[in-house]
C-alpha cells in the first residue's frame, strides 16, 4: 500500500511566521463522537479545542477534559526550550514555534517535528478507537544522551459548548498510586486518569492557575474569549533515542487504559486505517481519494449514551450508528447523515455501517419525520425539518442499489409507507401535500425547516415557507423510489397509487417552478410573498437526483444559470451575487454570520449534486467533471488539514469558514471523486 503522508515543512525563518501555524488545525476522532483538535502551533484558539474532548454518557455529552499540554525540554548544556507555547495569558508567545520544522499527517494521524541545537524530537497523537483515551508520544530521533522532558497538563473540565469564562470549580482533587494519577472535579464527572510511560517517569505536584487565556477565534466570532485554566503539576521523564515517552490521559477505567501499551495502540490504529483503505474502491485507495476515505472515518460514530436505542439494536443483532455532521460543534443531524451516507459508507466499502445507520434512524421516525438533530447529551431528537426525511428515501435507495439488501427493505418499507402517508395527509410544522396540485409545502412561524436553516434571536433568515424547489424534487424522487420498492415487495398493482402521486407532482412542478424570464427555476412558489425568483443552488436537485423532476429540455438552461452565477472552485454559492441580499463574506458576530450563512456563502457539499447534473448533460465527460473538484485538492492543506470545511466566502480568495471538517462536504467530494474516476 502506498505511503499516505501529508507533509507541511518550514524553514527557521518561516517558522517565525506564526499565522499559518495558528490558522491551520488538525482533528482526530474516536468513533464515539469524542475528539482531539487544535492548531498546528499547539495554541488554543477555540473553546472547542482540546487534546481530549470526551464523549460521555447522557446527560453529560462532550466534555473538554484535557485542554492543553505545556512541554519543556532540557537540552544538553542546560538550555530549556518550549515545544509548544509558554504559560502566558495570551498564549501567542510561541517560543516553541521557532523549533517546529514540520507538521505531517501519517495516515491521518498528526506528527510534529522539532529541531533544536542538534536534537530532533517528534510528538505524535492518537485516540484509541471507541475509548475516551488519548496517547501523546514523544520520540527522540537525533541527539546525544538523555533529555529531560517536562509535561504540564492544563485543564478546566467543562461542556465543550460552554463559554470559556466559566469560573474554575474550586480545587481539583489529586489521587496518586502506583504511577497512576487521577484528577477529579466532583462526583458528576469521571476523573481524568493519567500516567506517563518511559524512563524515570514521575509527577511533581505544583498547582497553579493560568489566568485569562485568550481564545482568539472566539473573540473574532463575538463570544466570551478569556478564561482561566488549571494545572495540578507536571510530569517529567527522560527521553533517549532508544526510549520514547507517552503521556496517556483518559476517562475510561484503568483496565481499559492498560489494555494497550502505547506502541500496541499505535500499531492497532494504523492497522485499522490500513483496513479502511483496503476496503475502499480502487479510485479511493491513494492520493486525494485515500485522504478523503480517512477523513470520512472521522464522522462515523456509535453514539455515546443513547442506551435504549443501543439495547434495541443489540436485541435484533444490530448496532446503533450515526454521523457527526461537523467538527467542532455539530452533533448528529438527520439531514446531514442521509446526504452523507453514500459518500461516507457506500463509497468507502463500509456497507454494513450504512445498514446500521438506516435501521437506527428507522427507530426514530415520529409523525412521519426523522429527527433534525440530537442535542448533545440528550437521547431525544428534535424534529423540525422538512427535508431530512425525504433524504432518508434517497439514502435508502442508494444503499439498496449497492447492496440489494432485501431484508432491510422489508424491515423499513412499512416505515417509508407511513412516512409518505403522513406527508400526504399532513404532519408537523405545516408539512403537507397540497391537494390542489400534489406539491409538498412546509412552514411554520418561527421555524427554519429546510437546509437553509439559519436562525438567530428568533430571526429566521431564510424562512422559505411555501413550496420549496428542492423539497419537491426530493418528494418526487421519494415517491418514485417508494413505488419501485412496493412493486418489488408487493407486486405491480400495489405501486399504482405512488406512481400517480409522483406523476401529479411532476406535472405541477414543471408547470409551476419554471421561471421563463430568468431561464431557471423559482426557489419557492406559493410563498409568503408569492413566488420567489432568487437564483439559488437548490434547483440543481431537480436535475441531479436519480429521478429528476425537471423536464430534460430545461436542464441546460438551468445549469448555465447556475454555472455563471453560483459555481466556484469550492462549491456553489447559496445566492447569486446580483441579489440585493447577497453577502460576499461570512464573518463577524453570530448575527452577522447567520445573515450571510445562506445568502451567498459557498457550500462545499453542493458540488456533489452539481457534478451529478453535469454528468447527466455530459455523460462521457468525466474529465470535465473531475476538474470541478480541483479546488478541493489545494483546500486539504488549509483550515482543517486533511479534511474539507463546511463553507467558504463567496468571493476570492474563497476563505474557508465554519466547521473545519464537515461530513457532507467530505462525503460529496469523495463520492464525486469516485464517480469521476477514469
Amino acid at each position: 500500500m502506498p505511503e499516505l503522508v501529508r507533509r507541511m515543512s518550514w524553514s527557521a525563518s518561516q517558522a517565525a511566521e506564526t499565522e499559518p501555524l495558528l490558522s491551520r488545525e488538525w482533528l482526530v476522532t474516536n468513533g464515539l463522537g469524542g475528539y482531539a483538535s487544535g492548531t498546528l502551533a499547539g495554541v488554543i484558539t477555540r473553546r472547542y479545542h482540546g487534546l481530549l474532548v470526551a464523549a460521555l454518557p447522557t446527560p453529560l455529552g462532550r466534555i473538554v477534559m484535557l485542554s492543553d499540554l505545556v512541554e519543556h525540554v532540557m537540552l544538553p548544556g542546560g538550555q530549556e526550550v518550549a515545544l509548544g507555547g509558554e504559560e502566558r495569558p495570551d498564549r501567542l508567545q510561541l517560543h516553541g514555534s521557532q523549533y517546529l520544522t514540520e507538521f505531517r499527517l501519517e495516515k491521518g494521524l498528526p506528527v510534529w517535528r522539532f529541531e533544536a541545537l542538534g536534537c530532533v524530537i517528534e510528538r505524535s497523537l492518537l485516540l484509541v478507537q471507541r475509548q475516551n483515551t488519548v496517547h501523546v508520544t514523544y520520540t527522540m530521533l537525533e541527539g546525544e544522551g538523555s533529555l529531560r522532558l517536562n509535561i504540564r497538563p492544563v485543564f478546566r473540565f467543562r461542556p465543550y459548548e460552554a463559554p470559556v469564562t466559566l469560573p474554575l470549580s474550586g480545587s481539583y482533587g489529586i489521587t496518586v498510586w502506583d504511577h497512576r494519577h487521577e484528577f477529579a472535579a466532583g462526583p458528576e464527572l469521571p476523573p481524568l486518569r493519567t500516567r506517563i510511560t518511559g524512563d524515570c517517569g514521575a509527577f511533581t505536584v505544583d498547582r497553579r492557575t493560568i489566568e485569562q487565556v485568550l481564545y482568539r477565534i472566539e473573540e473574532s466570532r463575538g463570544y466570551e474569549s478569556r478564561g482561566d485554566l488549571w494545572s495540578p503539576g507536571y510530569f517529567h521523564v527522560d527521553l533517549t533515542v532508544a526510549q520514547p515517552a507517552t503521556l496517556i490521559a483518559s476517562t475510561e477505567p484503568w483496565e481499559s487504559i492498560d489494555a494497550l501499551a502505547p506502541e500496541q495502540a499505535r500499531r492497532a490504529e494504523l492497522l485499522r486505517r490500513e483496513r479502511l483503505l483496503i476496503a475502499a474502491p480502487p479510485a479511493a485507495c491513494e492520493g486525494m481519494g485515500a485522504e478523503l476515505v480517512l477523513a470520512a472515518d472521522q464522522f462515523l460514530m456509535k453514539p455515546a449514551g443513547r442506551q435504549q436505542e443501543a439495547a434495541r439494536a443489540a436485541a435484533a443483532g444490530d448496532e446503533i450508528r450515526s454521523v457527526i455532521a461537523g467538527y467542532h460543534w455539530f452533533t448528529d443531524w438527520g439531514r446531514d447523515t442521509m446526504i452523507s451516507l453514500e459518500g461516507l459508507t457506500l463509497c468507502t466499502g463500509r456497507h454494513s455501517e450504512a445498514g446500521w445507520i438506516l435501521r437506527t434512524f428507522g427507530q426514530y421516525v415520529k409523525n412521519g419525520l426523522i429527527p433534525n438533530f440530537f442535542p448533545d447529551g440528550k437521547s431525544e431528537g428534535l424534529y423540525h425539518t422538512a427535508d431530512a426525511t425525504l433524504w432518508f428515501f434517497h439514502a435508502m435507495d442508494r444503499y439498496l442499489r449497492k447492496t440489494d439488501d432485501r431484508l432491510t427493505l422489508r424491515l423499513l418499507l412499512p416505515v417509508f409507507k407511513k412516512i409518505a402517508e403522513a406527508h400526504l395527509r399532513g404532519t408537523d410544522f405545516g408539512i403537507r401535500v397540497d391537494p390542489a396540485d400534489g406539491l409538498l409545502r412546509q412552514g411554520e412561524e418561527g421555524y427554519q425547516l429546510t437546509w437553509m436553516d439559519a436562525k438567530v434571536d428568533g430571526w429566521v433568515v431564510t424562512p422559505r415557507r411555501g413550496k420549496a424547489v428542492e423539497i419537491n424534487a426530493l418528494w418526487y424522487n421519494a415517491l418514485r423510489v417508494l413505488a419501485n420498492w412496493v412493486c418489488d415487495e408487493e407486486g405491480d398493482g400495489a405501486q399504482r397509487e405512488w406512481q400517480q402521486h409522483a406523476e401529479r407532482a411532476r406535472e405541477s412542478f414543471n408547470r409551476r417552478f419554471w421561471f421563463a424570464r430568468g431561464g431557471y427555476l423559482y426557489d419557492i412558489v406559493d410563498g409568503e410573498g408569492g413566488d420567489d425568483s432568487a437564483l439559488r443552488p437548490n434547483q440543481v436537485l431537480a436535475i441531479s437526483l436519480p429521478y429528476p423532476v425537471l423536464d430534460a429540455r430545461h436542464w441546460e438552461q438551468v445549469m448555465k444559470a447556475v454555472r455563471e452565477n453560483l459555481l466556484t472552485p469550492d462549491g456553489l454559492r447559496s445566492l447569486a451575487p446580483s441579489h440585493p441580499d447577497y453577502k460576499a463574506r461570512y464573518y463577524g458576530d453570530l448575527r452577522s454570520r447567520d445573515a450571510a450563512y445562506h445568502q451567498g456563502t459557498v457550500w462545499g457539499w453542493l458540488i456533489g449534486p452539481y457534478v451529478d447534473a453535469w454528468l447527466k448533460l455530459h455523460p462521457e465527460d468525466k474529465a470535465g467533471a473531475r476538474e470541478l473538484l480541483k479546488g478541493f485538492e489545494e483546500h486539504l492543506g488549509e483550515a482543517g488539514v486533511g479534511t474539507i470545511s463546511e463553507i467558504f466566502d463567496a468571493e476570492e480568495p474563497f476563505t474557508p469558514r465554519g466547521c473545519i471538517a464537515q461530513a457532507w462536504s467530505v462525503a460529496e467530494v469523495l463520492r464525486s471523486w469516485v464517480n469521476t474516476s477514469p
